[in-house]
């Protein structure tokens, strides 16, 4: 009984893995043709520094999960202690980043408030120079997401800026609506937009723009998050009682 026992528990998570190595597999395939493609998609990731932070986290994600998978289904199918105790540390690392994550997430949770981003840009902010990496990434983020300042255009008065023509306003260049939204986009009437003409600018703030974006994917990747954490939790289990199951 002992035996039938131990060859379910070790099929079952053969199984388990595989499919874990399966979609480490596609997620790899995937990222690694968005980066190398000679199609064009490439330049399209490339000027948009979400979908190419994206790219690199599938990429990251799928040759992690490809790795586990592959563990997993050795270790459980050729009975191999040492692969399947490499598998147990492998997922207590991620499941204790994880952990980490979430936890840290939780402690610094205040400082993710509209006053806390609003200082900070009022304090680092220098409107378009994009050799200042705070800067750039407020500038993708405006563009991106088609929204100005952390509460609109008012936010930049009191923003340290570059000097700029008298005509102009404190308004960096990001703010301005485009026909594309991307740095590359053509904009619509950039002269009326920096001489303070409203239906030229996008004049909602990024907090809220973002926020209403995310809104409904925070509690699916709450649940999503702690789903995961089971698995690893069961996965490390199962790992341990074939370790020890096996002569």
């Amino acid at each position: 009984m002992e035996g039938d026992c131990l060859s379910c528990m070790k099929y079952l998570m053969f199984l388990f893995n595989f499919f874990i190595f399966l979609g480490g597999a596609c997620l790899l395939g995937v990222g690694i043709w968005v980066i190398v493609d000679p199609t064009g998609f490439r330049e399209i990731v490339a000027a948009n520094p979400l979908l190419f932070t994206g790219a690199y986290i599938m990429l990251a994600m799928g040759a992690m999960l490809f790795l586990l998978g592959f563990l997993g289904c050795c270790g459980a199918i050729r009975e191999n202690k040492c692969l399947l105790l490499f598998f147990f540390m492998f997922i207590l690392l991620i499941f204790l980043a994880e952990l980490s994550a979430a936890i840290l997430a939780f402690i610094f949770r205040e400082n993710l408030t509209r006053e806390f981003f609003t200082k900070e840009l009022k304090k680092h902010y220098l409107r378009n120079n994009d050799t200042d990496v705070f800067s750039s990434t407020w500038n993708s983020v405006m563009i991106t997401f088609a929204c100005c300042g952390v509460n609109g255009p008012e936010d930049f008065e009191a923003v340290p800026h570059l000097p700029y023509p008298s005509s102009e306003k404190a308004m960096p260049e990001a703010c301005c609506q485009r026909e594309l939204q991307s740095r590359e986009g053509t904009f619509v009437n950039k002269e009326a937009c920096l001489a303070g003409i409203e239906r030229f600018q996008n004049r909602q703030g990024c907090y809220t723009v973002i926020l209403n974006s995310f809104e409904t994917y925070v509690y699916l990747a709450g649940a999503l998050a702690i789903g995961v954490l089971a698995i690893e939790l069961f996965a490390m289990i199962f790992a341990m009682c074939l370790f020890r199951g096996i002569q």
